[in-house]
């Protein structure tokens, strides 16, 4: 990761000379970290740490865009300029403008490819784009992606030419007019909803390669055979190519493996040291592709050796266990929401803070709700020690389905298009964080929002990825299937069913409300599912709700989710204000309490 800096400086250069025009739009709350943006290189940090490279330009910076009715042609004039990869409707891409069904949002800018790359292949890489994108270079258009959580990228080395390129892309996103997944975002917010998000929302970036290339790589740890497996998908591999895999501990290779490109490289780690929220330990990774034993390219990557299971206790409970160990999963809701950036953190440091503080709260898990984060994220986590509930983001119709299916135990019958939609994205979404050690749950539905075919779901979930567990529907339409049951009760914490032959869970309780003036999204429609008027009444409302949980485990469940780590827009029922400037509870407190749940089974 080190070795990326220098080429880290390169970015952005191109914005430098119009950066001082830029300014946060509109008069919301802000976070602290909005200060520190260099608008001539916002998130300059290296956006894939599972798969590295030495060598990469960024392409995050000021770019030029235009709002148009959607199918017109490229604009021959551009509105002004939006500070990439901050969604356009937030303060901080300088426009807050919101765009709609039947708008398009497009971005143009130039860049040159660095000298140094000369004879090499360029790779654009996106982060995320929400939802439809449409890409072009030098009027040459190389190719669409539809998701908007996933990363896509293109070999625009045909279409490259002498001197300055120019890159343009095109976004369409319905949001909730359309059957593709949203999460939390509506046209129209309010109460549980918010402020949609449209466009680039993650890091823009380049990068050189060999005619042959590694684009992927899927890791799974074996503690019980003190090995683990590495499946490296690359383009361009010839028959006799090898992949080889080392295993570094401080420096020192403990293990390598080698095998013919297209097949699963085993390596054995003998003594492996355990990955645990307790001991985040990570070994690093050196993932080659040999061609006459010589290397043709080079990645580094990194993984951590933990088992996430469930087996029964001595009193016939199913428990879920970490490292073949019973072991009480809790943690907050997390929404990954940001006044100032919306879907994106303002600074990598905002992005790590979150998981910072919920471990200081003595929480060992978060549930990542109806969102997906960025590969940072995930590799915070990784590196912090804190296990993670992936939901997957809701969608396929308006979120009224709550009034209309709710209640009634109906699943979504959705169309041929919008099931293969959820299929695709779910799956790239799944390829995303399948090697983050910190990754332990999967979550296809939650609440019945948009749930359907749930036992089809969870059995292919199962199948593609039988080395973590499967809630099938937090707080949804029950089935017999996966290894979770998940209920949710507002604001105290009770169990309502009981699963003999799963995993019990508490998806979602709390919610306890504390508006704090000065630090509020809006100010007369602020709401809790309880409202408490003092920090003081506020803790000691959670501590009762936190020993009500506690007593509840010896009966039956194995892990609790508190809604919520921040407040969001309307909702003020997190334990941070929404800008992160006040936490709102007695933090000591509520790390005593929290500690006693988290180390029940270690007693």
């Amino acid at each position: 990761m080190r070795k990326t800096i220098l080429c880290i400086f390169l970015a952005g250069l191109f914005a430098a000379t119009t950066a001082q025009n830029w300014q946060p739009a509109g008069d919301k709350i802000k976070t602290q970290w909005a200060e520190n943006i260099d608008p001539a290189q916002p998130l300059p940090e290296y956006p894939r740490p599972q798969l590295v490279r030495e060598q990469w330009l960024n392409l995050n910076g000021l770019w030029d865009y235009a709002l148009v009715d959607r199918g017109s042609s490229i604009p021959a004039a551009f509105d002004g300029e939006i500070l990439v990869p901050y969604p356009v409707e937030s303060s901080l891409s300088g426009v807050m403008e919101r765009v709609g069904k039947d708008k398009e949002l497009w971005y143009q800018r130039s860049f040159t490819v660095p000298a140094g790359w000369k004879n090499k292949n360029v790779v654009l890489n996106f982060g995320a784009v929400d939802w439809q994108a449409d890409v072009w270079v030098n009027d040459i258009k190389v190719g669409t992606h539809k998701g908007g959580y996933t990363p896509f990228s293109f070999n625009i080395t045909p279409f490259l030419v002498k001197g300055e390129q120019k890159l343009t892309i095109k976004v369409w996103d319905p949001t909730d007019k359309g059957f593709q997944p949203i999460g939390k975002q509506i046209s129209e917010p309010r109460g549980i909803w918010y402020t949609p998000v449209t466009g680039i929302w993650q890091t823009v970036w380049i990068e050189p390669v060999e005619e042959t290339y590694i684009t992927h790589l899927k890791t799974v740890p074996n503690i019980d055979g003190g090995n683990i497996t590495v499946g490296a998908s690359a383009e361009g591999t010839a028959e006799s190519d090898i992949i080889e895999v080392k295993v570094l501990e401080n420096g020192n290779v403990v293990g390598t493996g080698k095998a013919v490109a297209g097949q699963e490289v085993l390596v054995s780690v003998p003594d492996a040291k355990l990955w645990s929220p307790e001991s985040p330990f990570l070994y690093d990774l050196q993932v080659a592709v040999l061609r006459g034993g010589k290397p043709v390219d080079e990645v580094n990557s990194y993984v951590g050796m933990r088992k996430i299971s469930a087996a029964r206790d001595e009193n016939g409970i199913m428990r879920m266990q970490l490292n073949n160990q019973d072991y009480f999963h809790f943690g907050p809701l997390d929404q990954g929401w940001w006044p100032d950036g919306l879907y994106t953190a303002p600074t990598d440091e905002a992005l790590l803070y979150d998981i910072k503080k919920t471990k200081d709260f003595g929480f060992n898990m978060i549930r990542k709700h109806v969102k997906v984060e960025p590969a940072r994220w995930y590799y915070h986590c990784d590196r912090e020690g804190i296990l993670v509930w992936q939901d997957m983001p809701n969608g396929d119709e308006h979120p009224e389905w709550q009034s209309r299916n709710y209640f009634n135990g109906k699943e979504l019958v959705r169309s041929a298009e919008s099931e293969a939609n959820f299929r695709r994205e779910w799956k790239e979404i799944i390829d995303l964080i399948y090697s983050n050690p910190s990754v332990v749950v999967w979550v296809p539905f939650n609440e019945r929002w948009g749930q359907f075919k749930t036992e089809e779901i969870v059995e292919w979930t199962k199948n593609y990825d039988p080395s973590r567990l499967v809630n099938s529907a937090s707080g949804g339409n029950h089935y017999p299937v996966g290894d979770i049951l998940d209920m949710h009760n507002y604001p105290d914490p009770v169990m309502g069913l009981f699963d003999s032959k799963r995993v019990n869970v508490l998806g979602e309780y709390g919610g306890i409300g504390l508006a704090v003036e000065g630090h509020l999204w809006e100010q007369d429609r602020n709401w809790g599912y309880v409202q408490y008027k003092t920090s003081e009444e506020a803790t000691d409302a959670y501590i009762r709700l936190a020993e009500k949980l506690k007593n509840l485990i010896p009966f039956g469940y194995s892990g609790a989710v508190y809604t919520q780590t921040t407040d969001v827009e309307s909702e003020v029922n997190g334990l941070l204000t929404y800008d992160r400037k006040v936490i709102k509870l007695n933090e000591e407190r509520i790390r005593k309490i929290n500690q006693e749940i988290s180390n029940y089974f270690s007693k």
